[in-house]
């Protein structure tokens, strides 16, 4: 493999380099194919093609007896391959860089820094049309907005035409595949276009970074949001800031006014958030802010098309604010001015399989690229977070006032034990909703555990319905009448009667979000609930509907996982009930505690929003925990930085870095070979190995799972060690027997 980046001809005098120059047969050019190899390839290239083809443009080439789209990193004078074994380049794709050195420096560092071949990182960026090798400008977007006799709302009979001009109405121009996106069909589009009430462009050029930018009329900041504000805008070049703000302090709004500043130089802006749920309220309060500012979404939920549009608009600087889930720390911007990461510990910035990056961390390797400020926000940051702005690496800006009150919600335990639960719900819990609810509030109900129930139950002989293929039980749906592991997505019919005994004494056990709405239900007949989580979310544009639903009080009991949790702003929510609560208190996983206190915190910031302070009940057997108790009477923010101190004291991360190797096979002997001969093989100082271990969940989809750890007190030599690991995992005999993959800073040990 070369790693030249530039000819070697280069750094000689011109007069030199002409009598250097190859011949017609010596032009070759170094490409990264998407393959699962840690090499980049030569290929021998046209001279008169030669010339033009320049890093980060796409050729088609041969490979392994098909053709192949495959990008250049180099143009190279010679190659240390025999001339006879080396292909020539089939076809140019582009006429220009797809991607500039700059964006290709981060790839490569993403390589390199997980671990992971460098063609695949590439082309894992790139959006599923570019990797195809599709024209760069094989599309258009389509823009639509009211007209001036839509901008006055008339009333129509068709309701769907009538919410989409208030979804228009709310959020502006906006482009029609964004529209399609929220449920609207084309035939609802041509309707409003018919009858003159609204209208759709074709739009491609960045004319918002030459004219004055329009901010609709914006609230007043407090003294903490202020300083926030100046220290942001003020600084100069490449400052990581952490803005660690409580629930409700208005984040949004700095980022908002940080923006700002942005968009008035003519820069772009990156604002990722960690759900595709929260992009369309995000974006709507974005737009009614800068009305006239282009502003796109990126996220999985868009088509091929979709995503080239919104890569095309980035790149040639026609869109301001790009608000996208973990993949966009990878869009191309023409003039990068900022980047922001909403609710920064959220575990969804880590990508959990193929190329494991973690999109909060790569963002602070771009600003630095690009040398400008980085923004993290939370209400929750995660501990290595926390520990670089204790440092002093990062600057820390604390919002502890909430914006729309004066006070901070109550919490209150409610001790179980012993107590009769009506579908998981104390006679406390249900109290409080009654009071709650007859004031015509919203009641929020917290369960992280979608369907009926976990699993059914043989009443005779105690059969339980596990999962043929995994070390878990299967769920049981109610509403689908079908058991369904959540983990391989094995789908059966429930049996009729026990298959061990015959009996036909067959109940749920456990309690999930489907029987808690149901059993809501029958205790408040005569109120509306909504039910939140996968199951009920999968059709497109239901997630929207259902919130803008909750949002104008036609529901007012919320049940739901933490779909619900994530940043949304439901103003008439007075009580939050948090089910289940001691599943996280007692886990092998030594980030449990971390991510449930980050949970329950997030859980309880959407109560006491509309300007009085709300109530949250927590339900434990354990109401004298430590964590619950540290929780309840001081806050987030006194937890983490006592569990930073158990860190420190257990060399745990941030205070030691992580690696995992995980391996996987159906035939348990071969996976327990497979780490444990890397253990003596690969021993380096400074690194400690745990393992080969069972990973939590032994089985799953009917291959046995085990890791080996690997921690070491400096990244130099848990990168060095790897490296190592990885070059004698190309040659071992049981690595094409063994599926196994490598996470790097792991945050999910589970």
């Amino acid at each position: 493999m070369s790693d030249a980046v530039s000819s070697p001809l280069s750094s000689l005098p011109s007069a030199l380099q002409t009598d250097l120059l190859p011949t017609q047969e010596e032009c070759y050019v170094e490409v990264a194919i998407k393959v699962p190899l840690h090499r980049s390839f030569d290929y021998l290239v046209d001279p008169k093609l030669a010339a033009s083809l320049e890093p980060g443009m796409r050729v088609s080439v041969p490979f392994a007896n098909r053709q192949v789209t495959a990008l250049v990193l180099a143009r190279k004078a010679r190659t240390e391959l025999p001339k006879d074994k080396v292909k020539a380049v089939l076809e140019v794709l582009d006429s220009a860089p797809i991607i500039d050195a700059t964006h290709l420096q981060l790839l490569k560092f993403t390589a390199r820094y997980y671990h992971y071949p460098l063609g695949e990182t590439i082309f894992t960026a790139l959006p599923k049309a570019l990797r195809q090798g599709d024209d760069i400008d094989k599309t258009s977007i389509n823009y639509i907005q009211l007209t001036e006799k839509g901008r006055a709302l008339p009333t129509l009979r068709a309701k769907k035409q009538q919410s989409l001009m208030s979804q228009l109405a709310q959020s502006g121009k906006s482009p029609v595949t964004e529209v399609k996106a929220l449920g609207f069909t084309k035939a609802t589009i041509d309707a409003l276009v018919s009858k003159d009430l609204a209208e759709i462009s074709i739009e491609f050029s960045s004319h918002w970074r030459d004219n004055e930018i329009k901010v609709a009329s914006k609230p007043r900041l407090n003294a903490e949001q202020a300083v926030a504000c100046s220290a942001i805008n003020q600084s100069s070049g490449f400052t990581s800031f952490l803005l660690e703000g409580v629930t409700g302090s208005g984040k949004t709004e700095v980022y908002l006014q940080c923006l700002e500043e942005v968009i008035k130089q003519g820069k772009q802006a990156l604002v990722l958030v960690p759900e595709i749920g929260l992009t369309p309220q995000t974006v709507n309060r974005f737009r009614r802010r800068f009305p006239d500012t282009p502003i796109m979404l990126w996220h999985s939920a868009l088509t091929d098309n979709e995503r080239l549009q919104t890569w095309r608009f980035c790149q040639k600087g026609s869109c301001a604010i790009v608000i996208g889930t973990r993949s966009a720390i990878f869009m191309p911007f023409l003039s990068l001015g900022m980047i922001i990461v909403d609710e920064e510990h959220d575990a969804s910035f880590k990508q959990q399989d193929s190329l494991r990056y973690h999109a909060r961390d790569l963002s602070a390797y771009r600003a630095q690229q690009h040398n400008i400020p980085l923004v993290l926000g939370s209400a929750t940051p995660a501990l290595e977070t926390l520990h670089r702005a204790i440092e002093g690496k990062y600057h820390l800006l604390s919002l502890t006032q909430r914006a729309q009150t004066s006070s901070d919600n109550h919490f209150e335990l409610i001790d179980i034990k012993g107590q009769y639960l009506q579908a998981g719900l104390s006679h406390a819990s249900l109290a409080y909703m009654q009071k709650e609810l007859s004031r015509q509030k919203q009641v929020m109900v917290f369960l992280n555990r979608r369907g009926f129930s976990p699993s059914l139950i043989c009443h005779e002989c105690g059969w339980l319905s596990d999962c043929p293929r995994c070390s878990t039980s299967a769920t049981y749906h109610k509403s689908m009448r079908r058991l369904v592991c959540h983990h391989c997505g094995e789908q059966t019919a429930p049996p009729m009667q026990c298959p061990d005994c015959g009996s036909t004494q067959i109940h749920p056990v456990g309690l999930g979000t489907e029987q808690l709405e149901e059993a809501l239900t029958t205790q408040f007949p005569d109120i509306a609930i909504s039910r939140i989580d996968r199951d009920s979310t999968r059709k497109k544009g239901s997630l929207e509907e259902e919130l803008e639903r909750i949002n104008q009080g036609g529901a007012r009991i919320l049940v739901g996982t933490q779909m619900l949790a994530k940043g949304h702003h439901f103003a008439d929510v007075s009580l939050v009930i948090i089910l289940d609560v001691d599943a996280g208190l007692h886990s092998c996983d030594f980030r449990a505690t971390e991510h449930l206190a980050q949970l329950l915190t997030q859980v309880a910031g959407r109560a006491g929003r509309s300007g009085e302070p709300g109530t949250v009940l927590l339900q434990t057997h354990f109401p004298e925990h430590p964590l619950l108790q540290d929780l309840v009477n001081n806050g987030y923010q006194h937890f983490a930085r006592y569990a930073l101190q158990e860190r420190q004291e257990t060399e745990l991360p941030p205070y030691s870095h992580l690696a995992l190797l995980r391996a996987e096979a159906h035939d348990l002997s071969l996976v327990l070979r497979f780490l444990t001969d890397l253990v003596p093989a690969t021993r380096i100082p400074k690194i400690q190995l745990l393992g080969p271990i069972p990973a939590p969940m032994e089985r799953v989809a009917g291959k046995f799972r085990y890791q080996l750890h690997i921690q070491g007190a400096d990244r130099g030599a848990l990168h060095a060690f790897v490296a190592q690991l990885i070059d004698y995992l190309g040659s071992h005999k049981l690595a094409q027997k063994v599926r196994w993959n490598l996470d790097i800073d792991p945050i999910d040990m589970m």
